[in-house]
């Protein structure tokens, strides 16, 4: 009985050890767990952003592109309105898809900015459709510009992209001023001959 009492306090020891490595070992699994769930996840949100700004980009490509007999002087490349309708309808469906996921995988932040890109390029595509009056295309086309910056800028910040900022919207800014020109002499022209007439 005595040997047992002085082994006591090592047998406690040892006790106190196991527990201790036992605890320590499932916190460590515990942390890694949702450090690789993390990163699971936010793999699965960047390819929902990259995905999602893929397909809103098609689509405001291919409406720029229908409407730039609209804009004279336009630099961009001239597609038929039957070829954009088709583009516009097979890129349509992937923007519901795509959606669907931001949504699923989003923070509120980016899927605010998206709703607000997505919205601009939806203007756009309505004038190119001929559903909507475009009055002044290069305002769409900034709130567009504006809207994609702020996209950016918001799954940027939820993903913890560092690197500073990859705005373009003020960089477009110059070309935007020569639409903004030429519509103007376009239509400085048609209002002094209604005015003369």
């Amino acid at each position: 009985m005595a040997s047992i009492v002085a082994q006591l306090p090592a047998l406690i020891g040892v006790l106190i050890g196991t527990v201790g490595t036992i605890v320590a070992t499932s916190v460590a699994d515990r942390a890694r767990w949702k450090r690789n769930q993390s990163v699971r996840w936010d793999d699965r949100r960047l390819d929902a952003y990259v995905e999602f700004a893929r397909v809103i980009k098609e689509i405001h490509a291919v409406a720029v592109r229908m409407l730039a007999d609209e804009r004279p002087h336009s630099r961009g490349h001239r597609m038929s309105r039957e070829e954009g309708l088709a583009q516009l309808a097979d890129a349509d469906v992937r923007r519901t898809l795509t959606w669907e996921s931001l949504l699923l995988l989003g923070d509120a932040a980016t899927v605010s900015a998206a709703r607000e890109w997505r919205d601009a390029v939806w203007e756009i595509e309505l004038v190119a459709r001929g559903l909507r009056q475009g009055d002044d295309p290069a305002g769409l086309l900034q709130r567009a510009n504006e809207a994609r910056d702020f996209f950016y800028r918001a799954a940027r910040g939820g993903l913890g992209v560092r690197g500073g900022s990859v705005a373009q919207a003020k960089a477009l800014e110059p070309r935007l001023d020569e639409i903004r020109a030429s519509l103007a002499s376009v239509r400085t022209p048609e209002t002094s001959t209604q005015g003369s007439g």
